[in-house]
């Protein structure tokens, strides 16, 4: 990592430039290849688009971009995006939120993201790529399948739900930066939430889950020079992404939508397996 570079005295005093262009000279970031950057930028986009647009999307970027930037940066950079993004969204339809819903998750949230805080620690950025991909195949196999079968009704007592999916948001979550928003799903259907609570109270969990995983990072010394590069980077194309979204309506029908992103998410993750 760039931090371990720096000499005991300078990582608590103020860095010069001349440090701070050596050290992003020298970073994962900086090493990108121009094609890559503009990947980059095609996938953060096209991400927060289909967002915008449509609701979903922000689960295809993690595993395409994790094929070209290292997801010890990547994770904290798509926490910081998530607080924003969702703060746009929350910050809209705040009236439609259920904040009851919020604060019985927030228990198990938080355990969750202390055991997503101790394998992102322990584990490498390569046993990280695995297990996202793995992760996302298990994912789009299960997207693709439910396009072919009829909605059900959902028989367990929220109460129960409740707790296992909120621990398994977190530490997920906190582990793999993506696919929290699939376990908070599980437990607001259990709810039976209109659609438009169901939306703002989505958008409000992923907030309050983004900004306590982003405290945990900042606590354990993930944010590095990189990340914080990144994160200027991505933030503007973020934002393009969304304008682009909130104005734009596809005419491709929510099946064929569902199964285009459930077949990218299998092949990422192949992708992310064998990299």
């Amino acid at each position: 990592m760039i931090q371990s570079s720096l000499a005991p005295q300078k990582r608590r005093g103020n860095i010069g430039p001349a440090d701070f262009t050596r050290r992003l000279r020298g970073s994962d970031i900086a090493s990108l290849s121009p094609l890559e950057m503009l990947y980059c930028c095609v996938v953060i986009v096209s991400a927060y688009a289909l967002r915008g647009s449509t609701g979903f999307g922000g689960a295809v970027a993690m595993p395409l971009l994790g094929l070209v930037v290292p997801l010890k940066i990547l994770i904290p950079v798509w926490t910081l995006l998530g607080i924003t993004s969702s703060a746009t969204i929350a910050g809209r339809e705040r009236n439609l939120i259920d904040w009851r819903a919020i604060l019985r998750m927030a228990p198990a949230c938080l355990i969750g993201i202390a055991i997503g805080l101790y394998l992102f620690k322990a584990l490498s950025a390569r046993v990280l790529a695995q297990g996202l991909g793995i992760l996302v195949i298990g994912y789009g196999a299960h997207a693709l399948w439910s396009t072919t079968r009829p909605a059900g009704a959902w028989q367990i007592p929220p109460r129960l739900v409740a707790p296992v999916a909120t621990l398994l948001g977190g530490a997920v979550g906190t582990t793999f930066g993506t696919m929290a928003s699939l376990f908070f799903a599980i437990y607001l259907d259990a709810l039976k939430l209109a659609k438009e609570h169901f939306r703002a109270t989505m958008s409000a969990m992923i907030l309050v889950l983004s900004a306590m995983r982003g405290i945990g990072y900042y606590v354990v010394g993930e944010f590095s020079t990189d990340v914080w590069v990144a994160f200027a980077a991505a933030f503007p194309l973020m934002l393009l992404g969304v304008f682009i979204g909130d104005r734009f309506h596809a005419d491709m029908s929510e099946t064929t939508f569902k199964r285009l992103v459930a077949a990218i998410l299998i092949i990422s993750g192949v992708a992310l397996l064998v990299k």
